[in-house]
């Protein structure tokens, strides 16, 4: 949105005829927490709810989106966030469990849980490189507490996508400190995808679905 003090990012969605659907909760989770990630996010400026809608106007980062190929620098870039993140407590206004969305692939998912700060997304296209060399995170919608080694784990199937093999991937992933139970996280990863592409078949999903596959038979060489 183009206005006389200048360029604002806005996110908006439809309320649903019964009330919030899933987009418009995770708008409010996001106008909740922006505030408190002002390390990271951008500065919230607004929110208006009026004809069915909510609407929330952020500040406008000029910026491109990360590179997660082989030899960017934009992966030091992404350490740091990660490493940031993970040095951060986590709001007690941060009520998803990380753990609840695999809860119905595995018995067992407590290795999951945890009360760690986890963005639980970041993709390329949520994060932001700016001229300057900072680097702001958007997206906090699905914001969770969970086991610190989540976040790095959720980055492997990007980084996969952007050209690295598996062994480099998780190779980028062992600088953190929290780098642990990912055999777990990649076998329900794959899982999920598989679930979702069977439900939500888009053109998009059967890349996420191949390289979440690829990783789960690298870290479980045995279930192939």
């Amino acid at each position: 949105m183009h206005t006389p003090d200048g360029k604002i990012f806005v996110k908006a969605s439809r309320k649903l005829p019964e009330g919030d659907g899933s987009a418009v909760r995770s708008l409010r989770r996001e106008a909740t927490l922006a505030p408190l990630m002002s390390e990271f996010a951008p500065r919230l400026l607004w929110q208006v709810e009026a004809g069915g809608w909510l609407a929330l106007g952020f500040e406008h980062i000029k910026g491109s989106h990360a590179d997660y190929a082989p030899g960017s620098p934009d992966l030091v870039s992404l350490a740091k966030v990660v490493h940031r993140l993970q040095d951060t407590p986590c709001p007690e206004a941060v009520v998803m469990r990380v753990e609840r969305r695999w809860q119905d692939l595995a018995e067992d998912v407590s290795p999951i849980a945890g009360d760690a700060l986890l963005h639980t997304d970041l993709n390329p296209a949520n994060v932001l490189l700016t001229a300057a060399g900072r680097a702001v995170v958007v997206d906090w919608g699905f914001t969770s507490r969970g086991a610190p080694w989540v976040e790095a784990a959720q980055i492997i199937p990007w980084l996969i996508r952007a050209g690295h093999g598996p062994a480099a991937a998780q190779q980028w992933a062992s600088q953190f400190p929290s780098w642990l139970a990912i055999d777990l996280h990649a076998r329900l990863s794959a899982e999920r995808w598989r679930l979702h592409h069977a439900a939500n078949a888009t053109p998009k999903i059967p890349q996420y679905v191949r390289v979440a596959q690829q990783w789960a038979d690298f870290r479980n060489p045995g279930s192939m």
